[in-house]
């Protein structure tokens, strides 16, 4: 031991003798626990999950699927192959009306034609703010569906899940309470997760071989030490994007754009697969929050009302 650590150690021992008391900070350091702030910090932090688990797991596992929605898109089919049969190709007109009376109630904004006979045409409608596309054979005028692939409507649906909570703007807002929830979550964590100076490298670090109660506790543990700063990321580029206007006095509308690149880690190829990866911890805290709960109270709870 250095002389230095020495020195420190023995200014600890002799705060802790009787008539001498433990300094706020030297407290933090050695025994936070015992400190009320971090008390209060962590029923925030408890109640905090407990209130929006389900949410933090849902905008976990969407976002997460949705890092790569782009390039899906862009590889999806948009296009269909239809065949004449002697018939004369429909013009926009007609191809407007057979969409307006397979639609009745939804207004067509557009139709565009195909350039080559053998495509379908694509259509789009709009009801109540709810735009639809939708492809029509030329030839018949008969309704071929959904333009985009059975994965690129999957991917879709859950883009509007993360986005909007499949809400549209009301949606939209409460997401944005939601990431303002897993911001005060992630900063409440970190205050929390310190563990005192003696404990603070076992509690970044995972032991497989353990009961699951503590392997449980060091997952949480774990996870939100190393993955603290991109949920933080992700509550504020999440508050940004659901309420832009009332940041752009802030940071510009200008950069709007690329808050949602940093959200969703579109930046390269390496960038994209670790936010796919570590998108998923926010849902892997808040399983095992729940679990340590689950745990360390409600199972007491329960032992003794049965008795």
């Amino acid at each position: 031991m250095s002389a230095a650590n020495r020195v420190e150690v023995s200014r600890i021992i002799g705060a802790g003798r009787p008539g001498r008391e433990l300094t706020l900070w030297q407290r933090w350091l050695h025994r936070p626990q015992s400190v009320w702030v971090r008390k209060a910090v962590f029923q925030i932090h408890l109640w905090l999950g407990i209130g929006v688990g389900l949410y933090v797991v849902m905008i976990s596992i969407s976002g997460s699927a949705i890092v790569y929605r782009h390039d899906i898109g862009r590889n999806g089919s948009h296009k269909r192959a239809v065949a004449s049969l002697g018939r004369p190709r429909m013009g926009i007109a007609q191809v407007e009306q057979s969409a307006q009376r397979a639609y009745p109630a939804y207004e067509v904004l557009s139709v565009t034609d195909s350039d080559t006979p053998d495509q379908a045409d694509s259509v789009i409608l709009e009801r109540r703010n709810q735009r639809i596309e939708r492809l029509f054979d030329p030839y018949t005028g008969r309704d071929l569906g959904d333009p985009r692939s059975r994965v690129d409507r999957v991917i879709g649906w859950l883009a509007n899940l993360h986005d909007n909570l499949l809400f549209g703007l009301t949606g939209r807002i409460w997401n944005g309470i939601g990431s303002l929830l897993i911001t005060l979550l992630s900063l409440t964590g970190a205050v929390i997760w310190w563990p005192g100076i003696k404990s603070w490298r076992r509690s970044i670090t995972v032991s497989w071989s353990t009961r699951f109660a503590r392997l449980n506790w060091d997952l949480h543990s774990a996870v939100g030490f190393w993955c603290s700063l991109f949920v933080l990321i992700w509550g504020i580029s999440g508050i940004c994007l659901c309420f832009p206007g009332a940041f752009d006095f802030l940071i510009g509308g200008q950069f709007r754009p690329w808050i949602t690149r940093l959200h969703f880690g579109r930046f390269n190829g390496l960038t994209e697969a670790l936010w796919t990866v570590l998108g998923l911890a926010p849902a892997v805290l808040a399983v095992t929050g729940a679990l340590m709960w689950w745990n360390r109270v409600l199972s007491k709870k329960i032992r003794h009302s049965r008795m």
